[in-house]
């Protein structure tokens, strides 16, 4: 069986044929999906689909990308985090690459959100992109070794992968590690040890090849395994069992079915 640990199956690409993408798990071996929140106004639908699936999971936060949207506290993000179907704080953290200038607002809501996974004593799904050493130190400053998580849809260097490593975090990959100009990433998949990875789609984008260019779901997180078992010149099966146990340590208010 696998698990996709990041998606966004509540987005309307997905939403509108959500039975479908249901199926297509199972067809699959998908055994569980955590639908991963970006903004607070959007939980009610997320928290819906995990009443009505019992393989769908939930995590509560607001995405560093978006600005001027409704800002997320601790005592509301505590609030949601006690829904038994809520496994996660995030997706949160940095990203330097979408926008610039003084992005002050951007860290304290990461800080916001080490904070919450804290007193909740849930794990967080942390967004890095072009922001290495920022996201590192605010994870060290704030986290103090008393919170873990994932770095979902890893794109940075392995330097960094072994720093959150070190920190007690998960590295995710996405498709991208199946895209033609991903060399460098899959040298750091080569690198990371099996036990400390996770498997995701981050769907609805990011199709990974064979299915590069068509709307992504969760049943393609097979594809994401299938090149890890690859890179590593171990088994699929092997990457499958690895990343589902690593999937249960971590998000461990899932139950397994």
């Amino acid at each position: 069986m696998y698990i996709d640990s990041h998606c966004h199956i509540n987005f309307p690409e997905l939403y509108e044929k959500i039975d479908e993408v249901l199926i297509n798990m199972g067809d699959n071996k998908i055994s569980h999906a955590l639908c991963v929140s970006v903004t607070l106004d959007k939980i009610d639908e997320i928290l819906d689909l995990t009443k009505k699936y019992s393989n769908i999971y939930a995590s509560v936060g607001v995405h560093p990308d978006y600005e001027g949207i409704e800002e997320p506290n601790i005592d509301t993000l505590l609030n949601f985090s006690k829904n038994e179907k809520v496994v996660a704080i995030g997706e949160t953290g940095l990203d330097y690459f979408r926008l610039k200038g003084d992005l002050t607002w951007q860290k304290d809501r990461f800080r916001t959100h080490i904070h919450a996974a804290i007193k909740s004593n849930l794990p967080l799904i942390i967004h890095t992109r072009n922001a290495q050493d920022d996201t590192i130190n605010i994870m060290r400053e704030e986290g103090k070794k008393s919170v873990t998580g994932v770095m979902h849809c890893f794109t940075e260097s392995y330097e960094m992968a072994k720093k959150a490593i070190d920190l007690g975090f998960y590295i995710s990959f996405s498709g991208i590690i199946t895209f033609k100009n991903a060399e460098s990433l899959r040298d750091a998949v080569k690198k990371i040890p099996i036990e400390n990875i996770l498997i995701e789609t981050d769907s609805p984008y990011l199709a990974p090849v064979p299915k590069r260019g068509k709307m992504n779901e969760p049943s393609n997180v097979i594809y994401v395994a299938e090149k890890i078992a690859e890179l590593k010149n171990i088994s699929v099966e092997k990457v499958a069992e690895v990343t589902t146990n690593n999937f249960f340590s971590l998000f461990n208010k899932c139950k397994i079915l």
